[in-house]
């Protein structure tokens, strides 16, 4: 977990690094290489596709694109849960693994990493599945930065209070997208027995971040977040709540 919140970190760090560097020409489909390409242009014509079929609202349009975008990545979304689930259930085993082998000398560890492996292997858990959902979602805003900041007609345009193009002025997005990320992980965490400190901590961490970095971005990108959060609440909710229900009755099952 604590390489978890440092990579995490460190990819926040990196976006913030990207998203000033590089070209910010206009984007078109005569742009080459591979980041505009596969990436940038993409999002700009489907964001600009959505917005003619809503009457130039490109706000509209970015709720659009969100969703179509977490529906595709639903897939893997549920996979990460299932598998924060698992880990959290094998907790007490790993714990005592790491007592039965205290020592920290090269042979211990190196069997303890092996029993490790081999319990993670029996349960299906993948350890990195965690972080690949997050890994994924990095290129995708900010190529949602990089399609706002070089498609003109989204930065000339509004939407509800704010200007796409320019970080909201009473700082409502931010703090929204803040307590929707607050809430996503609360609901994680409210399915399983016990979060490690870790955990806890992560809770409180990556709300902070995402209300810093979206103070700073366009008020776009912070729209993205805020539906993409709330799209995850309700994935969240819906996938942890028959999981808790199932755990519930074996255990009450067993009880009889």
């Amino acid at each position: 977990m604590r390489k978890k919140i440092g990579l995490l970190i460190a990819l926040f760090a990196l976006m913030a690094v990207l998203s000033g560097c590089g070209t910010m020409d206009p984007i078109t489909e005569d742009r080459t290489g591979i980041w505009d390409t596969y990436f940038v242009y993409p999002l700009s014509w489907l964001i600009t596709y959505f917005a003619t079929l809503t009457g130039e609202n490109y706000g509209l349009a970015i709720i659009i694109v969100t969703l179509i975008i977490r529906t595709a990545l639903l897939p893997l979304m549920i996979k990460q849960t299932r598998s924060s689930k698992a880990m959290q259930e094998i907790q007490p085993e790993i714990q005592k693994l790491r007592e039965k082998y205290k020592s920290k000398d090269a042979n211990t560890q190196q069997k303890l990493q092996q029993e490790t492996m081999a319990l993670f292997q029996k349960n299906g858990v993948n350890p990195l599945a965690g972080c690949l959902p997050l890994l994924i979602q990095m290129p995708i805003l900010l190529g949602f930065y990089h399609a706002i900041m070089r498609t003109g007609e989204i930065a000339n345009h509004n939407f509800l209070w704010f200007d796409l193009g320019d970080p909201d002025p009473f700082y409502i997005l931010p703090l929204v997208a803040g307590l929707t990320t607050f809430l996503q992980q609360k609901i994680m965490m409210g399915g399983m027995d016990n979060p490690n400190p870790q955990m806890k901590m992560l809770l409180y961490i990556m709300p902070v971040m995402i209300v810093v970095f979206a103070i700073n971005f366009p008020a776009a990108l912070s729209l993205y977040w805020v539906i993409g959060n709330i799209f995850m609440i309700g994935q969240t909710y819906f996938i942890t709540t028959p999981m808790k229900k199932k755990e519930n009755q074996v255990d009450g099952g067993a009880k009889k």
